[in-house]
This record gives C-alpha cells, sequence and structure tokens, in this order.
C-alpha cells in the first residue's frame, strides 16, 4: 500500500468520528469550559475544524513561519457553521492528497518562527502529525462534552453509549 492511500484511509476515518462529534456541540456551550484557564469548546472545536486545512499548506508550501503569518482563527458561533468549515477543510485536504505523488512526500517543510526553527520535517510528517492533532483534540472536546453530559460517539467501534443516543435522536 502506497503512503498515500494509508493517509487516505485515515484521514476519512478520522473525519467520519470527527463529524459525529461536532454535530453533538450544544449551540449554547461554545464558550464554556471547566476552568477559566481552560480552552473554550469554541477553541477546541474550531481547531479540529481547521486542522484538515493543515493537510492543504503541507502540500502546496514549503513551511510556516509565524513571524510573517499571523494565523487567526475563525470565528464560529454554531454547529452548523462549524461543520461547514470542517468540510470545506477536510475536502480541500483530501483532493489535493488524493492528487498528489509520493515524490512530493519526502520534501521538506518547515515551522518557525523567524530565526527561531521548530521543526524541519518532510511533508509527509506533517501530514501524519495534523491527522495525530486532530485525533488528540478530538479527545479534549470528548473530556469537555462529558463534563456537560453529553453521550460521546464511538470511535472505532460503536461506544457503550452509542445506542442511548441514537435512541435520544429518534425522540
Amino acid at each position: 500500500m502506497e503512503i498515500i492511500e494509508m493517509f487516505l484511509e485515515e484521514f476519512d476515518r478520522e473525519a467520519a468520528i470527527i463529524r459525529k462529534m461536532l454535530k453533538r456541540i450544544p449551540n449554547d456551550k461554545y464558550d464554556w469550559k471547566p476552568r477559566p484557564k481552560s480552552m473554550s469548546i469554541r477553541c477546541i472545536a474550531t481547531h479540529i475544524a481547521e486542522l484538515p486545512g493543515w493537510v492543504t499548506m503541507g502540500l502546496t508550501t514549503g513551511g510556516l513561519d509565524f513571524a510573517n503569518n499571523l494565523f487567526e482563527s475563525a470565528a464560529m458561533t454554531n454547529t452548523t457553521e462549524l461543520l461547514a468549515y470542517f468540510e470545506k477543510n477536510f475536502a480541500d485536504g483530501r483532493k489535493l492528497l488524493a492528487a498528489a505523488s509520493e515524490d512530493v512526500l519526502h520534501q521538506k517543510w518547515t515551522l518557525s518562527n523567524g530565526d527561531a526553527i521548530f521543526m524541519t520535517n518532510t511533508k509527509a510528517d506533517v501530514i501524519r502529525v495534523s491527522i495525530c492533532q486532530i485525533t488528540q483534540h478530538r479527545v479534549q472536546l470528548g473530556m469537555l462534552l462529558q463534563s456537560l453530559n453529553i453521550t460521546m460517539p464511538g470511535s472505532y467501534a460503536p461506544g457503550a453509549n452509542e445506542m442511548e443516543f441514537e435512541l435520544q435522536e429518534q425522540e
């Protein structure tokens, strides 16, 4: 199996899980956080929705220099907007990944802030890290939603609460 094919399978699998989780965010809980210094649901969910865009950035650029590229997250105010933002970033990243050549994955990509180099890796590593970040932040979001007594979907197999959620949606 080629590397791109493996990335596409994992990207698709994570996207399916993310969709189920993002749909469960109540519109009135976007600013909720468990402690004052914690990130809000809005912050984590928006970051999850933008992370597929790192696949696009990894494939189309030689790096990201924070000193020259100020990044601001989109301002999500509801779950419909959030899902649309995720779907756009996912579709763009997936399309470019599916069309990429294996040779591109071996090219170098650098993350920096001016003269400070944080990392120089291959574009394949950027894609792998992006997918891993999606998973990591999905877990964080799950913990926040569980703190609000919101039933979580199963990730890689049906979860214990999956049937309960499906019954709630049918009522």
